[in-house]
């Protein structure tokens, strides 16, 4: 799917509602485990410790952080929409986030965002957006977010 373009804040008023789009699949392996763990200093043993997970975990494979998933979707909306007249973006905060599903280590998910509300806030867009991560093969998604983001807009 190709990205969905947002020049203005009209324009992102118009999808209010509306699915927006759909990232592609992106890998969850070990190695990015590791080093979410190493950057948080998170080393609980069901994410980090393979040969444990194999004795003690369902599945017998070591799981995602659930903030390892929260910070993909900023790169994985970079897929779903294209503003040409970005100046910067700021994560502003998150409304509600619930993890429904584990990610075991070798996954794919992908970011499946709706636009809930956008509005002009700090001479900005203010947008708020349900970011649901879902995991190939599987109907239960890992995770639904619902994320605020301030995008500046060059004025044009």
């Amino acid at each position: 799917m190709a990205p969905r373009i947002v020049r203005s804040i009209d324009d992102a008023r118009a999808l209010i509602g509306h699915e927006i789009g759909v990232s592609e699949w992106v890998a969850v392996t070990q190695e990015r485990i590791d080093q979410f763990a190493a950057a948080t200093d998170d080393h609980q043993w069901i994410h980090t410790d393979t040969a444990r997970a194999a004795r003690e975990m369902p599945g017998g494979q070591t799981i995602a952080h659930g903030y390892l998933l929260i910070s993909l979707m900023p790169a994985l909306m970079d897929q779903v929409v294209k503003m040409p007249s970005l100046e910067r973006a700021i994560n502003y905060g998150l409304n509600k986030v619930r993890f429904k599903n584990p990610v075991p280590a070798g996954s794919r998910v992908r970011l499946r965002s709706v636009l809930v509300q956008a509005q002009k806030r700090a001479g900005a867009l203010q947008v708020v957006l349900e970011n649901t991560l879902e995991i190939e093969g599987q109907s239960k998604p890992a995770c639904v977010a619902e994320v605020i983001a301030l995008y500046f807009l060059a004025a044009g």
